[in-house]
């Protein structure tokens, strides 16, 4: 079969830009190596960008985001067990919205079941050829059956372990990385979220995180070295750690519940140069991770998805290709800006296994400087709510 643009991979990224192009009249195909149930079951972050919100409006797919999401004018941050509140709307001139990233993902399935898009779950051996010409076509197996898919363009948002970016040549493929050495021991618990603005908590035993999914939704993180296990952390030594870590108001306000989800995930900072290699394009994790303490990696991927879909609907109705030529550096502009925002966050609120007296003193003179400033916190909120596209 063919069709226009092939699109790798069934997150959040490659169906929304599934349904973008739809609505431009560009015909897709999806393939996806999950079932649909594993893909609705991936628990991700849940703080979108105003443009994200403004991005998922525009296309049609906000009316549950608008009934269940949180609109989010601030956030607190914290050390020494003491917090303040950043002002993001007032400083930014815009809020931020949480709705996890499941619930987007739900709502564009709904979107492409109801409008009949072709995904192919369950799409195995997934291989792209020629993607260096003219004529690029990708095969697969579905059910025991190779199965072959000839098409324009080809779209890589199946992640960082995908074979998208690995289609791409040695010699040309530039990769940048920070491996860092912990990870964010995350809950999911069905209680009462102890504040309705997110907590970031820097402390002497290490980072925490007090979000939320809804009223009776709570998320939680605690840093832990790398290579830590879930199974390491009872629910008691989970609670007990995350209570020593945030503002003592907020210790005290912590309601416990039944945990539902409970994961370990390393951070890591990582960018590939260029986006675009022939007729292939990479889109969200499969170009670029940030350590989540940004909240940027959907935001980014959405942002990919803009500038692609503007690219090749220009490309489909005029014949333009100045967007195709561009997309790659336009979208690794924004991409470096928001890769520093969640690097900077990321070492002023964590403890690193080598610091020196000098470096702790730096990080909460860091954060001193923040609570005490306009201007730090100004560039804080425009960087936190999200960058101009």
């Amino acid at each position: 079969m063919r069709v226009q643009v092939v699109i790798i991979g069934a997150g959040p990224s490659g169906l929304l830009l599934a349904h973008l192009l739809r609505r431009s009249g560009v015909e897709t195909a999806v393939l996806e190596r999950r079932q649909r149930g594993h893909v609705l079951a991936r628990i991700r972050a849940g703080v979108l960008e105003w443009g994200t919100v403004e991005t998922l409006r525009e296309a049609g797919l906000g009316a549950r985001m608008e009934r269940e999401g949180h609109v989010h004018e601030g956030t607190y941050f914290s050390a020494r067990n003491r917090g303040f509140r950043i002002p993001l709307a007032v400083l930014a001139g815009r809020p931020v919205m949480v709705y996890g990233q499941t619930e987007v993902t739900k709502d564009l399935y709904v979107a492409h079941d109801d409008a009949g898009t072709l995904i192919v779950d369950g799409a195995e051996g997934v291989t792209i050829h020629e993607a260096g010409g003219a004529a690029p076509f990708v095969t697969y197996v579905k059910d025991g059956v190779g199965r072959r898919i000839d098409a324009d363009f080809v779209v890589g948002c199946d992640g960082f372990h995908g074979v998208s970016r690995r289609t791409i040549p040695a010699t040309v493929l530039k990769e940048y990385e920070r491996v860092y050495p912990f990870g964010w021991l995350g809950v999911l618990s069905e209680s009462k979220p102890v504040s309705g603005e997110l907590i970031y908590a820097q402390h002497e035993r290490g980072f925490a995180l007090c979000s939320m999914r809804n009223e009776g939704l709570s998320r939680y993180y605690v840093q832990v070295p790398a290579g830590e296990e879930p199974e390491a952390w009872p629910d008691a030594r989970f609670w007990s750690e995350l209570r020593r870590r945030i503002p003592a108001e907020a210790a005290e306000a912590l309601e416990t519940g039944r945990v539902i989800e409970k994961s370990v995930a390393p951070l890591r900072s990582y960018v590939a140069e260029p986006m675009r290699w022939g007729r292939l394009f990479l889109v969200g994790d499969a170009a670029h991770i940030v350590p989540p303490t940004g909240a940027k990696g959907l935001n980014l991927a959405v942002s990919d998805v803009r500038y692609l879909h503007e690219a090749l609907a220009a490309f489909y109705r005029d014949r333009d290709e100045t967007g195709i030529e561009g997309y790659s550096a336009r979208a690794l502009a924004r991409i470096w800006k928001a890769v520093r925002f969640s690097w900077s966050l990321t070492t002023m609120l964590h403890r690193f296994p080598e610091q020196t007296a000098f470096d702790l003193r730096m990080q909460e003179a860091e954060l001193d400087w923040l609570e005490g400033s306009e201007a730090a916190q100004r560039a804080l909120a425009e960087n936190y709510v999200g960058l101009p596209y």
